[in-house]
């Protein structure tokens, strides 16, 4: 059974600095890309960063210079640094992973719960 379980989210001033983290359990052995969303009450989900199994890394344009993705695989944890955070961050955040096929493996993407992240101005 895979499991997410976002934590981190809070409420923070314009300008602070928040880290989320995604533990992520169930198939760990597998390849697979993960990926931070979120989604601002009446808007749609929308992709913030995301880091693939070789390590290569992607940002939306709007977060690019301020949030940092990573992870511990020895953990099976991935992160999300936010710095200068803007009240527009303001957001639920989602884990995201998509384990590929594999022997083992199956082709499924998965999500977690969520962190809510509050900036206020």
């Amino acid at each position: 059974q895979v499991q997410l379980v976002e934590s981190g989210g809070g409420s923070v001033q314009a300008g602070g600095s928040l880290r989320l983290s995604c533990v992520a359990s169930g198939y760990t052995g597998c390849r697979n890309d993960m990926n931070w969303y979120r989604q601002a009450p009446g808007k749609e989900r929308e992709f913030v960063a995301g880091i693939e199994s070789d390590g290569s890394t992607s940002y939306a344009d709007s977060v690019k210079g301020r949030f940092t993705i990573s992870q511990d695989n020895a953990k099976n944890t991935l992160y999300l640094q936010m710095n200068s955070l803007k009240p527009e961050d303001t957001a639920m955040y989602y884990c995201r992973r998509i384990i590929f096929r594999a022997f083992g493996c199956p082709d499924f993407a998965y999500w977690g719960q969520g962190t809510q992240v509050t900036v206020s101005s």
